[in-house]
């Protein structure tokens, strides 16, 4: 994939992305023989059942990029006039509320068995001929499978920046944590071999208010993005810096007396706004071109510039900082 919309991806990006769609395509891969694995010796283990479907749930992330693929590659039409990049903010909400709605229902299921003090067995299987417990079977398929989502979680963690993929970046994010699943589904599981019939459902507790809390992430940053909220970083940890890069560079030109810009994130790309006040009540056409281009030069994820010449600038856009 090279292109877009109508932006041409530089190699960088080029190579990143054919990264990132490797990792997922290996996530989903991985994931599927984790739960193949998994419900091979759930039991009646609450923290094993949650964890499972935790395992799930995780596979919508990576789902919801590559479909999206799909469409941000057209480039706008009438239609469509802004493309379709917001398919990727859209893909971004259902995976963060189908995370809240389904751990919210695994959180009260949880927290039902407790109050009912309802105690899980794990049983016994046959392995080769010898009789084992299966708690220790849990134990270690969930030990087998840990090293897997920190690995490519971090792998994805350093190419969402590459290609300002929120989605990526969340899907990153949550497979880096992943390990306290596996700490919490262990500690349930022993706490049954004990005696402690409690730890097991408040392990599940647990895992599933993690689900809830990762669910909240992604619904509140695509819910912001897609009612257009000041364009912010990857990681909506501070505004984007390419506003104030914008604004410097129109204030350098001689023609500009004040410079401010409206920054739409678009899920990879950005539409720009960019207010200018002319030191002459007259503006050369050639000069609003000369400055639209080299806006549009200062980053690849710049889709569309409009530079509009004004008296004053609006209050609701950046200026600096």
């Amino acid at each position: 994939m090279k292109r877009m919309g109508r932006t041409d991806l530089p190699a960088e990006q080029q190579r990143a992305l054919q990264k990132a769609i490797r990792w997922e395509w290996f996530t989903i891969g991985y994931t599927s023989v984790t739960i193949a694995l998994i419900a091979l010796v759930v039991g009646g283990s609450q923290a094993m059942k949650t964890a499972w479907i935790e395992d799930m749930l995780s596979l919508i992330p990576q789902i919801a990029f590559l479909v999206s693929l799909l469409f941000i590659r057209h480039p706008p039409s009438r239609a469509f006039p802004y493309g379709l990049h917001r398919v990727t903010g859209v893909g971004h909400l259902v995976a963060g509320v189908a995370l809240v709605v389904i751990g919210g229902n695994l959180a009260i299921e949880s927290i039902a068995g407790l109050v009912r003090q309802e105690h899980p067995a794990i049983g016994t299987v046959s392995l080769f001929g010898v009789t084992i417990w299966l708690g220790w079977l849990m134990v270690a398929v969930m030990i087998l499978v840990v090293p897997g989502p920190f690995f490519y979680g971090h792998a994805k963690a350093k190419l969402a920046p590459t290609l300002h993929n929120k989605v990526l970046y969340a899907d990153a994010d949550m497979a880096k944590a992943d390990w306290t699943t596996t700490v919490a589904s262990v500690v349930g599981v022993l706490g049954i071999g004990i005696g402690w019939w409690w730890l097991d459902g408040s392990a599940a507790l647990f895992i599933s208010l993690g689900i809830v809390w990762d669910g909240y992430k992604n619904t509140r940053s695509a819910i912001l993005d897609l009612i257009d909220q000041r364009a912010r970083t990857h990681d909506d940890a501070e505004p984007h810096p390419l506003a104030d890069r914008i604004v410097r560079e129109l204030q350098a030109q001689p023609w500009v007396r004040a410079a401010s810009v409206r920054l739409r994130d678009m899920g990879q790309v950005f539409h720009v706004e960019v207010f200018v006040v002319p030191r002459r009540m007259r503006v050369r056409l050639d000069a609003v071109e000369d400055a639209r281009r080299r806006v549009a030069e200062l980053d690849w994820k710049v889709q569309d510039v409009v530079v509009i010449p004004v008296s004053s600038l609006p209050d609701e856009t950046t200026r600096t900082g």
